[in-house]
């Protein structure tokens, strides 16, 4: 018996987490904010900075279960690497809880 297909999602977001303890300063953000501005798919990144543990994320929302995994493979694997951290990574469907985010004022779902 086959699986119905199931629709990809249009709106995708990550959240990633580094697991290092690092001030968040402009040598955070300064080199990574123009390289991932040309990240396939990227449509907006909330940077995070750990309260009481300096531990670097964010919060990214892409248009494609594909270009999010790409990213989160690639580029920020990458720069898990270079900076000697351990990566936590987490995808989330974007689609199935616009309603009750908009239902909650979530800048997100203004449009």
């Amino acid at each position: 018996m086959e699986r119905p297909q199931m629709s990809q999602p249009n709106r995708v977001y990550l959240y990633a987490e580094f697991q290092n303890s690092a001030p968040f300063t402009k040598a955070i953000w300064g080199d990574a904010n123009p390289a991932m501005q040309t990240v396939p798919g990227l449509r907006s990144k909330t940077w995070l900075s750990g309260l009481n543990t300096q531990s670097v994320g964010g919060f990214y929302e892409f248009d494609s279960v594909e270009n999010a995994r790409a990213y989160a493979e690639g580029m920020l694997a990458g720069f898990a690497k270079a900076a000697g951290a351990s990566l936590t990574v987490k995808l989330f469907d974007g689609d199935v809880v616009a309603e009750a985010s908009r239902g909650m004022s979530s800048p997100y779902y203004a449009d």
